[in-house]
């Protein structure tokens, strides 16, 4: 049995079966949906949390209690002698800020990483955690492992309405009201620490291309590789199922030389896209 024990939370989007399949844990990210207070895949599922969104319910992100993580730190180390905790980017809330806090009060037993990911290249950095751990690597070098490859890798997301950037106070309702009127789709880029505009296109066509552009750009001049053996490639979505099969084949024809992974983004990041959103993501490998 491995000594370290690898704990990161729900914006990873490992969900609580993956998460005993990996033989991880995972922190449960609160939403609050008007007075209401609800645990993503506990007390809210995918799709309640969508149906709601669509409903017009206004939906805001929070932090977990620390005593919340805590708990779930001190569990583990009944079982483990360290513990590897991977939160969301410090770049996109707090949380991970104040886990680092948290952590100045177990010696040593608790290392936080910010690597500065989300969503699917914040699973791949748990993947590589896990391998790393059963190599007996300790806490302190695979925290340090992962924060300096954390900027290799890369989000691209096309959106499908601006509806919910300007709930979320992202752009004004005139800028929206634009948007929509010239019928643009939006792609926003994930890279480090922040979620920013990458670029508008004006057809849906037009919108994919420059993913898939930006993507191939990312993995020649940035990571170094052009296959499989070098990053992990995702096609990934927003609850939009039937446009998403398109989209993966797509990708796969784009980038014939890798596997291309499946996933759907994380809720953190559906909060201030909305659902019908197409995504491409790649990480890099880790030597291990």
């Amino acid at each position: 049995m491995r000594k370290v024990g690898i704990i990161t939370d729900s914006n990873s989007g490992v969900k609580p079966d993956q998460a005993r399949d990996m033989g991880i844990s995972v922190v449960p990210m609160p939403f609050i949906i008007g007075e209401e207070t609800y645990y993503e895949e506990i007390s809210l599922t995918r799709k309640e949390f969508f149906q709601r969104m669509e409903e017009g319910q206004k939906i805001v992100t929070s932090q977990p209690a620390p005593g919340e993580v805590m708990k779930i730190w001190d569990k583990a180390l009944e079982k483990y002698d360290q513990v590897v905790y991977i939160p969301m980017s410090s770049g996109l809330s707090g949380s991970c800020q104040t886990a680092i806090m948290l952590a100045d009060d177990y010696d040593g037993k608790v290392e936080v990483v910010n690597n500065q990911r989300i969503s699917v290249t914040m699973k791949a950095s748990i993947e590589d955690a896990i391998a790393m751990a059963e190599k007996g690597m300790d806490a302190a070098t695979i925290r340090k492992r992962l924060e300096a490859v954390k900027f290799d890798s890369s989000i691209y997301i096309m959106l499908d309405t601006l509806e919910y950037l300007k709930r979320g106070g992202r752009i004004t309702p005139a800028a929206a009201a634009i948007g929509t009127l010239l019928r643009l789709k939006p792609v926003l880029q994930i890279k480090g620490e922040r979620l920013d505009a990458f670029s508008k296109a004006r057809t849906l066509n037009q919108g994919k291309m420059t993913m898939i552009n930006a993507m191939k750009n990312d993995i020649s001049e940035l990571y170094g590789g052009v296959d499989t053996e070098t990053c992990k490639l995702y096609a990934v979505h927003a609850s939009c199922p039937e446009p998403f099969r398109v989209w993966a084949d797509e990708v796969a024809k784009a980038f014939p030389a890798f596997r291309v992974q499946e996933d759907e983004l994380s809720l953190s990041v559906c909060t201030h896209i909305g659902p019908g959103a197409l995504a491409i993501a790649c990480s890099k490998k880790m030597e291990i």
